[in-house]
Order: C-alpha cells, then structure tokens, then sequence
C-alpha cells in the first residue's frame, strides 16, 4: 500500500511537471520557432540522459539506435511536442490539454490496426464519448483560430504513436537506453526540420539569434521535462501503470491552474463540460482494461 501510494505522488509529480513546462511556452509565442524550442529542449534532456547512460553502461551506449522504429520513436515524439507547443500559443493551456487528453483513445485505435489488438467495444465507445467532447471544446476555438485548433490533436496523435512504437520494441534495451534513444533521435530529426522551416521561405520558421532568456528558457523545460519522465518511471515503477494511469489527469488540474494564475485563462462552462466528457471516455478506457487481465496498460 505505501508503495502504491508512493508511486501515485510520484507520478502525479511528473505530469505536474510538464504542465510547468508548457505554461513556459505559452510565454513565448513568436520568439523563436517551435522547432528550434524543442530541438533546444532535446538537446538539454539528451545531454543528460546520455551523460547517465554512459556512467552506466559505458561509452559504446551511446551509438544511435539502427532500428527504425527507434527513429520512428524520436520523429513522433518531436511532432508532439511541436504541436503542443504551437498549440498553447494559439489556445487556452488548459482547452489544448485537454484536447490532448484524447491520446488513449488514439493509441487503443492505432494498437488495433499495428499491433493487432484485440478491438473491444469500449474502445469504440470511448473514442466516440471523447470525439463529442473534442468537439464541444474545439466549437469556439474554430470560431477564434481556425484550423490551428487542431494544433494539440497532432499533440496526442504524436504521442499515440511514440506508445504504439514503445511497446513494439519494448525490452530492447535497458529504460535508460530507451529514453536516451528517443531523445537523441528527436534531437536529429528537430535538427533537419529548423533547417527545412529556415529555408522554407515561411518567416514564423526562419531562424535568427533570440534573446539569451528564450534558450535558458528553453533549456530549462529540458531539464523540467527529463525530470517529469524519470518522476513518472518511478511511480510506474513503483505503482504499475494501471493503477497511476489516472494521474495523469492531475496534468490538466495544474494546466487550469497555471492558466488562471499567469494567463488570466479561465475555462467556461462549455469548455469544462467538454473536458468531462473526454477525461470520462478515458477513465472508462482505463477501468475497463483493468477488468481485462492481460490487456496493455
């Protein structure tokens, strides 16, 4: 019990961490490029995690992955990440995490077209209790920014398929390997694309020399975020990843809070009874899999 309780902390910890982190971003809407924001934030979390790998497993660690789904690993995650970062400049923080929020349902779809899951019908149900309340939360984000509501649902989509690419090449390597793979990959990867934004002619993704706060910024939420991922090993580690999984919604009650605090972001009632709606399909996702020995977490 003190275990499970512990590891439940844990990992409400790290999702209150990368709230932390995206509530920094949405301070620095056209600064410098989305891709260069998080190119400099791997750059950081690679620094690190390769200097622990190399303490631990030596120096021959450190060589880049040749499996493509490793790569597949890093180019997804750095979609991700660039979506949301776009995402929070354009909408409320706590209306673009919420629309993130539907990556379970995502990754139960994708794991039954890739992974040849076994499709129940809670799933079914359950993308489509989220899909009602994508879009009672997206409705007035239309009106306001067009397409780009859309921003945090390549967020989730990213990250859906970085777990689809998790499991397939789970125990592989050590978890150390595996986080330093996905990083120093999304780190090459976010390298190409600031290149192809600065010669793209597009003057959002033209690169220029910022101001020294943007990357101590930058490199900052780096750090925050290797923190927040080694917080949530843990507490899985700890825990198991059925019983913490709910805790990642403590992510949106810091997101709220931080947007109300520093932003003056205050949810309406249409965008709260939209982000019930899709953190319900979630824990009804959650709950039944837990009925289902076996099923992956």
């Amino acid at each position: 019990m003190h275990n499970e309780r512990a590891g439940l902390l844990w990992v409400l910890a790290g999702f209150c961490t990368l709230s932390i982190g995206d509530a920094i971003v949405k301070g620095m809407p056209g600064m410098w490029p989305a891709a260069a924001m998080v190119a400099t934030r791997y750059v950081v979390g690679t620094m690190l995690l390769g200097a622990l790998l190399a303490s631990r497993e030596g120096l021959g660690a450190l060589a880049l992955p040749k499996a493509k789904l490793q790569w597949l690993r890093g180019i997804a995650i750095s979609f991700s990440a660039i979506g949301m970062f776009m995402a929070v400049w354009i909408m409320p923080l706590a209306e673009a995490t919420t629309i993130a929020f539907t990556q379970p349902m995502i990754t139960a779809i994708l794991g039954m077209l890739f992974l040849k899951e076994r499709a129940h019908a809670s799933t079914w149900i359950a993308t489509l209790i989220a899909f009602v309340g994508v879009v009672i939360v997206l409705r007035p984000n239309f009106e306001a920014v067009g397409w780009g509501a859309l921003l945090p649902l390549l967020g989730a989509a990213g990250m859906a398929v970085t777990i689809i690419a998790n499991r397939a090449v789970h125990g592989s390597a050590s978890v150390l390997a595996m986080q330093y793979y996905m990083s120093v990959t999304a780190m090459l990867f976010l390298f190409f694309a600031v290149l192809a934004g600065h010669f793209s002619g597009f003057e959002p993704f033209e690169m220029h020399w910022p101001h020294w706060s943007v990357v101590a910024r930058c490199a900052f939420i780096g750090v925050s975020a290797s923190f927040a991922q080694w917080f949530i090993y843990m507490g899985t580690a700890k825990a198991g990843a059925g019983t913490v999984a709910p805790m990642t919604y403590g992510q949106l009650l810091m997101a709220i809070t931080l947007g109300a605090i520093f932003y003056s972001e205050f949810p309406d009632l249409v965008a709260l009874l939209g982000a019930a709606i899709i953190i319900g399909a979630g824990l009804y996702l959650w709950w039944d899999k837990r009925q289902r020995p076996g099923a992956p977490a």
